[in-house]
């Protein structure tokens, strides 16, 4: 796991060793262990390495091939490298990690080595004969690759932050992406909020050269029906366990101490039960504890941590320990979070503990049908045949409850939705701030459809899946993306802490997808999932009321942060994007316990102030 950086030069000139070494240094935190630079001509590469397997110096990156064509900067992991260097016989390794691993099949194999590839990275290859850049991103965007190109050079990074400290891209705000992150706190389509810096796509590759860009997809997540009896019902159970615990057992690779977020719910249950299966030691469990018991989820991995007999660490968060952790959690977002500061203080505890690889339970929801919006779509489902025909009735009644509250703006967007499918759909399920709260408080333009385009592309694909599995390919491409995956890499590097998540396994994934309604649907949560597993979970985990890992701000706000959110919401009124008074008069309606207004709606307006003065964007 680490961090990297470079720099190409379309006119052939030199790089200035000064910019790549700023831009490398920006990302420090995400490799403390080593360092490393490599400079040809009008390439630049930079590497920060965080040492997780073959800590030896032979590992350290840029690292080349035996001849000196080829030099590869790699960030992530490829969990099925053993089995890929299997197929190389005939190349001289020199050492025994996954870095040379990829080298060696890219320069086998071209950029279908992608396709071998099991695990999340990002990566540069440079190819010193063809003068050509090859950058790649695993399937589900694990881990993020940031890029911007002017007619002179082209930079890219593992965080935004880091292509800004080349003092050479301008730090303007993109404003169609601001609208978006406020409607659903994440950036889509590849923009981000700096103008003219993009993110390169999950499952694409990219080929840089004198001629330009290309970029080019490599996977797709709807893909062709696996050879498999889907109505065999034990079978399909049993092909769950079998593909879960070999996503375990591969994620369990190490060469450093490792543990896992244990939270109490079924997902990090699951994973931990499977970790204790597959370990010959007893498994190292972190959770988080509250003083205010509505939120406390700690007896619950009390209880899983003694079924499993692992070492387990409670760390009990007090009002003012969280306090003297937001600052550092904020200035950690490379990009602005509404809620990345729960996974900065479970990364930071298990950090601290000596511990520098965690297994997480985070992709389970979106796999097996865990958020209510599944049960919702199946609902809206029913109202299909006659969603057009009644569209005059569903306008009028949209129109009566306009005006109620900010809460009704997901029921607005429903009842007013042209189609009956998930594209048009999820944007409600996912809005955070309202299409009236956006207008009132901003001169943003309002985008209906924004967090569906990659959804819009597939077109008449997803009707090969069963409807459930339309929910989960939302997910994955929209918030879970975006959002979830993006706030678990940012907040976990900052403290030099690799996750890694199971649950995005991409058989797993293919296989669960195509898995009918009838089998997945939730009576009970995620019912495939806890009987795949054969009774491994607790009965008092299987059946608890669901939490989820949220921290009280809605009383914090109001009490200990109230001074930190007055001071930045009125920063953000004076920008002219916002309408201050509007947005105040929300600010107090909030305070007041008007319930209309949600705590999150807020917050990120907090969040983007803060984020915009940290970086100097404007």
């Amino acid at each position: 796991m680490c961090g990297i950086a470079g720099i190409y030069s379309f006119n052939n000139s030199a790089v200035e060793q000064r910019t790549i070494k700023l831009v490398t240094e920006a990302i420090n935190h995400r490799g403390p262990d080593a360092n490393g630079y490599y400079e040809n001509g009008n390439i630049s590469f930079g590497h920060k390495r965080l040492s997780i397997i073959d800590l030896f110096e032979c590992s350290n990156q840029p690292m080349s091939d035996d001849t000196g064509r080829y030099r590869i900067i790699f960030n992530g992991e490829i969990y099925n490298f053993p089995e890929i260097k299997t197929r190389l016989t005939g190349y001289p390794f020199k050492s025994k990690g996954d870095t040379e691993v990829l080298l060696a099949a890219y320069i086998t194999w071209g950029p279908s080595c992608l396709e071998m590839c099991k695990g999340m990275f990002a990566f540069a290859i440079w190819d010193n004969e063809k003068k050509e850049l090859f950058l790649a991103r695993d399937r589900f965007g694990v881990k993020p690759l940031y890029y911007f190109q002017n007619n002179e050079h082209f930079y890219f990074a593992s965080e935004i932050r880091a292509l800004l400290a080349s003092q050479l891209i301008p730090s303007k705000i993109n404003q169609s992406a601001i609208a978006g992150f406020l409607q659903y706190q994440s950036v889509e389509g590849g923009e981000t909020m700096v103008e003219g810096i993009k993110s390169l796509p999950a499952g694409t590759f990219m080929i840089v050269d004198e001629n330009g860009l290309r970029i080019q997809r490599y996977w797709n997540i709807i893909q062709k029906k696996p050879d498999f009896d889907f109505d065999n019902v034990e079978g399909v159970k049993k092909k769950i366990y079998e593909l879960l615990l070999t996503s375990v057992e591969r994620r369990m690779i190490s060469d450093v101490p490792l543990g896992a977020f244990l939270s109490g719910g079924i997902d990090s249950s699951a994973i931990v039960g499977l970790m204790a299966e597959v370990s010959d030691h007893q498994v190292n469990t972190f959770t988080v504890g509250f003083q205010e018991k509505e939120f406390d989820e700690s007896p619950f991995a009390k209880i899983v941590a003694k079924r499993f007999n692992t070492r387990h660490q409670q760390i009990l968060l007090k009002s003012g320990s969280f306090l003297s952790e937001l600052m550092p959690a904020l200035n950690a977002m490379d990009s602005p979070s509404g809620d990345g500061v729960n996974s900065y203080v479970v990364s930071k505890a298990i950090h601290d503990s000596g511990i520098a690889v965690a297994l997480s339970g985070i992709g389970g929801d979106e796999l097996f049908a865990g958020y209510p919006n599944f049960r919702q779509y199946l609902q809206l489902m029913n109202f299909r045949n006659v969603w057009k025909p009644m569209k005059s009735v569903r306008h009028l009644f949209a129109d009566v409850i306009a005006n109620r509250n900010s809460k009704t703006g997901r029921y607005i967007q429903l009842l007013r939705s042209p189609d009956a499918d998930i594209a048009t759909f999820y944007p409600a399920f996912r809005q955070i701030v309202s299409p009236s709260m956006l207008s009132d408080c901003t001169n943003l333009q309002y985008n209906y459809l924004t967090g569906s385009e990659e959804l819009l592309k597939l077109n008449g694909d997803l009707k090969e899946l069963p409807l459930l599995s339309h929910v989960s390919v939302a997910e994955y491409l929209g918030y879970t993306q975006h959002t979830l995956l993006k706030d678990m890499d940012q907040m976990s590097m900052a403290r030099s802490l690799e996750v890694r998540e199971p649950y995005f396994d991409h058989e797993l994934v293919e296989f669960v997808l195509h898995i009918p309604d009838k089998q997945k649907f939730p009576l009970y949560p995620k019912k495939l999932l806890v009987e795949s597993l054969n009774g491994l979970l607790p009965l008092e985990i299987v059946h608890r009321k669901k939490q989820g890992f949220l921290f009280p701000w809605n009383d914090w706000m109001k009490n200990e942060l109230r001074s930190f959110c007055e001071s930045h919401l009125n920063g953000i009124s004076e920008r002219e994007f916002i309408k201050g008074p509007q947005l105040k008069l929300y600010w107090k309606k909030f305070l007041s316990g008007d319930e209309s207004v949600r705590w999150m709606e807020i917050w990120l307006f907090v969040v983007l102030e803060y984020w915009l003065q940290k970086n100097n964007v404007s």
